[in-house]
């Protein structure tokens, strides 16, 4: 196989791979709004002794959401090295690509977990 094919196989897969993505997002996001729903009816003062138990149950709602998001970050950082090797990194022409991306991507800060 040529590399251009390679390449050109590389993309396809990447294209096919983000339609998977913004299906799974929109699937995530009808779910978002079902579990905002139920939060919103069952996560109140009443439904639970103390503010700190009202609090550990709103924390660990939150915890599934960021390690969703910090899951598709992850997802997509490993597809931006794939099209930057396709394309190439564009830094002989004074660039670094992607809107000055780093390959790092994205940085939330804490890098301990």
């Amino acid at each position: 196989m040529s590399r251009e094919k390679a390449f050109l196989q590389m993309l396809e897969s990447t294209a096919t791979i983000q339609w998977n993505i913004a299906m799974i997002l929109e699937a995530k996001a009808v779910e978002a709004e079902k579990v905002k729903q139920w939060t919103q009816h069952h996560i109140h003062a009443r439904s639970f002794d103390s503010h700190q138990e009202q609090l550990k149950e709103s924390l660990s709602i939150h915890e599934v959401i960021v390690e969703m998001v910090e899951g598709l970050t992850k997802l997509e950082n490993g597809l931006y090295s794939n099209l930057k090797a396709v394309l190439g990194s564009g830094e002989e022409e004074g660039g670094e690509g992607f809107g000055g991306m780093s390959g790092d991507g994205f940085d939330f800060g804490d890098d301990s977990k």
